[in-house]
């Protein structure tokens, strides 16, 4: 089982579940990454989270996210310690 803290959020009339992630996950191929947010997508999903995964990890000191393209003016006015003092909850995952 995996923990993932996340920030469960409404904003523009969406529901966002944000994710914190390792900053490795600045390193995998875009396959890699997409297969994570798939696998935390469906993760949400079983446990009834409302609404769309949006990763965001440090690297070298920037933020960084993959939100669709209407979300990025959003995501692109917070900080990390925005995201983190949002944190509401836990998403727990099965190891596949």
């Amino acid at each position: 089982m995996s923990n993932f803290d996340v920030a469960h959020i409404r904003e523009q009339g969406q529901q966002m579940i944000i994710v914190p992630l390792n900053s490795n996950f600045h390193f995998q191929t875009p396959t890699q990454r997409q297969a994570t947010i798939d696998a935390l997508q469906a993760c949400a999903r079983s446990a009834r989270l409302a609404g769309r995964v949006v990763p965001v990890w440090l690297h070298a000191g920037s933020m960084y996210f993959i939100a669709p393209s209407q979300w990025r003016p959003f995501f692109q006015s917070l900080s990390w310690n925005d995201i983190m003092a949002n944190i509401n909850g836990t998403l727990t995952c099965t190891d596949r």
